[in-house]
């Protein structure tokens, strides 16, 4: 316990994913979290997202965040931000803070391609430990969920692209990830080609601010879960000293 009271953690994208991840982190006694997201929090992720409730609709997710750790553990020392991660945010995402020159750990739970990859080098550059999770839309059966390397992933589009960022940044290994090699069917689509995504007005692709737009993809709540959960107790062995 006084391992993870002293620990600094920081969590970047509290969505599905990332917010089961940050509510076990909490309630295992955490005790210095820096919290990372950029986006609001809508109507359509109840599905799945544990931060969003009636009452949290239309609330930054940085800030729905903050209010449930207080709620759950008030010792827990916080510091969030509303930022979209990329690399001209790393001295801040990644820096000092509670007393320590850089995090303990670093938990990505990011879905954009761009902000994932950048996330993951950055730690690798600074030799800050990181758990990274891939793709769990469109899963549907649990028994495909594993852990290990980014390089011993397989059947998971997102994780070969993050292979690929990885190596081409002169990496290896040292990124540990929770992914699922279940067969999905999905055809790419460009961004500006598919009536699913909702461009700006100016039809840029690229949203100001927060990377590609891409298309939503469905999940369900047990897989993100599942996704969420695990990597927080792959957190608590490593905080704990009890995997390398």
């Amino acid at each position: 316990m006084e391992k993870l009271q002293n620990a600094f953690v920081v969590i970047v994208g509290l969505g599905a994913v990332g917010g089961h991840a940050l509510e076990a982190i909490v309630r295992s006694g955490v005790g210095n979290l820096r919290l990372i997201d950029f986006d609001t929090i809508e109507e359509s992720n109840i599905n799945r997202q544990i931060l969003a409730l009636s009452s949290t609709i239309g609330m930054k997710k940085s800030e729905a965040a903050r209010i449930r750790v207080t709620e759950i553990n008030p010792d827990c020392r916080l510091e969030v931000m509303d930022l979209f991660f990329h690399h001209d945010k790393a001295d801040a995402v990644l820096g000092p803070g509670f007393g320590k020159s850089q995090p303990d750990l670093v938990i990505d739970a990011i879905d954009s391609v761009s902000a994932k990859g950048a996330l993951l080098i950055e730690c690798l550059r600074r030799e800050i430990p990181v758990l990274s999770s891939m793709g769990a839309a469109l899963r549907t059966d649990t028994a495909h969920i594993r852990t290990g390397d980014l390089m011993q992933t397989h059947g998971c589009s997102l994780a070969r692209r993050m292979r690929q960022m990885v190596r081409k940044a002169g990496f290896r290994k040292g990124v540990t990830c929770v992914y699922s090699h279940e067969p999905v069917h999905f055809k790419f689509i460009a961004p500006e080609d598919d009536p699913m995504v909702k461009l700006p007005a100016d039809g840029d692709p690229r949203e100001p601010g927060r990377g590609q737009a891409r298309r939503v993809l469905g999940s369900l709540p047990t897989i993100t879960g599942i996704f969420g959960l695990t990597i927080a107790n792959l957190a608590i062995q490593k905080l704990t000293g009890e995997s390398s």
